[in-house]
């Protein structure tokens, strides 16, 4: 029976003998873990050598060399990222939860006109060139958070506060939109920016009340003026049109009797020109022509003498042979 010094030798000259299989499988191990790397489908792997970029490589699976001689970076290329200012996301979901507490001071800015304005922003975009993000910028999202925070307050410190609460929304947007890409291009750090939005513009809540309160005045306002224009726009036409009415009648009235005049001067002139060649004939037809006009507007009548003993009806007698034999019969009587 081997003593307990045997077997313990025993054991040890075991260990020894199976050492190196463990060694090595631990090495294949080690090798296997380091140098099989997968890439998703919306990334690239960026593979450097040594500390130095050696080459690009698809998705799926890749090899590189183990141990730390080479080493790769993943890029989500295929993705749309975003950074979020003034707030954060805390769940996504059907009921989405921000929490702004602790970040005021990427939305707090100052205005054009010296007002205090609190923006919250979103930037969507890409990575483009995975070799110049990794490699032109150090830390590109860092850099790309900076860089939007001052774009920002560029633009929104070139406009009033009401620009920036209400009509000038989107084109703050728009413009920080553009200037972030042109630096983007300076920096050329292999961004491409897809989207500026605004999520939220508010006054400071220290002075919210009196802002709204300010916001109501002046809608009231611009409710009142709308309504005066409108009122304008219905009165004032109508006036105008009676004017011009009344303006046209009395020119018509105007030119009306000065046609007239005109006609009774010529009329009157002719008249005289020929009174003068003839006096007498002329006044005789003028008298018969006047009597004419007068004697058939008037209705009939009796001429009697001066005693009032005969009387001799006149004009139409046969037309009023009646009205004779009524007098006959009074005068009998």
């Amino acid at each position: 029976m081997k003593t307990q010094d045997e077997q313990m030798q025993e054991l040890i000259h075991k260990i020894r003998k199976n050492i190196g299989k463990v060694l090595l499988l631990l090495v294949l191990v080690i090798v296997a873990a380091t140098s099989a790397k997968t890439v998703g489908p919306e990334e690239e792997g960026v593979v450097l050598l040594m500390g130095r970029y050696n080459r690009t490589v698809d998705p799926g699976l890749n090899f590189i060399l183990p141990i730390g001689i080479e080493k790769m970076y993943k890029i989500p290329v295929q993705r749309q990222l975003k950074q979020e200012f003034g707030f954060r996301t805390v769940e996504s979901g059907t009921r989405t939860q921000y929490v702004k507490a602790g970040y005021s001071d990427e939305s707090l800015m100052l205005t054009g006109d010296l007002n205090i304005a609190d923006v919250e922003w979103v930037i969507q975009y890409r990575i483009v060139d995975s070799y110049k993000y990794l490699f032109r910028v150090r830390d590109a999202e860092d850099a790309l958070h900076d860089m939007s925070e001052a774009a920002m307050r560029k633009i929104v410190g070139d406009r009033t506060v009401n620009e920036v609460l209400t009509v000038g929304r989107q084109e703050v947007a728009s413009t920080v939109e553009v200037l972030l890409q042109k630096m983007c291009d300076e920096y050329e750090n292999g961004i491409r920016i897809d989207q500026v939005v605004l999520q939220d513009v508010n006054p400071p809540e220290s002075v919210k009340a009196s802002f709204n309160a300010v916001n109501e005045a002046q809608q009231e306002r611009e409710t009142l003026i709308n309504r005066a224009e409108s009122e304008y726009n219905r009165v004032i036409p109508r006036a105008r049109g009676e004017a011009a009415e009344t303006i046209q009648l009395a020119e018509g009235y105007a030119m009306n009797r000065v046609n007239r005049g005109t006609g009774e001067a010529d009329r009157f002139t002719a008249l005289y020109e020929e009174f003068i060649k003839a006096p007498e004939v002329t006044k005789k037809r003028i008298y018969l022509e006047t009597m004419e006009r007068i004697m058939q507007k008037t209705g009939n009548k009796i001429i009697m003498d001066e005693n009032g003993t005969n009387i001799l009806p006149l004009l139409n007698l046969n037309h009023n042979a009646g009205i004779q034999q009524q007098l006959r019969q009074e005068t009998s009587q």
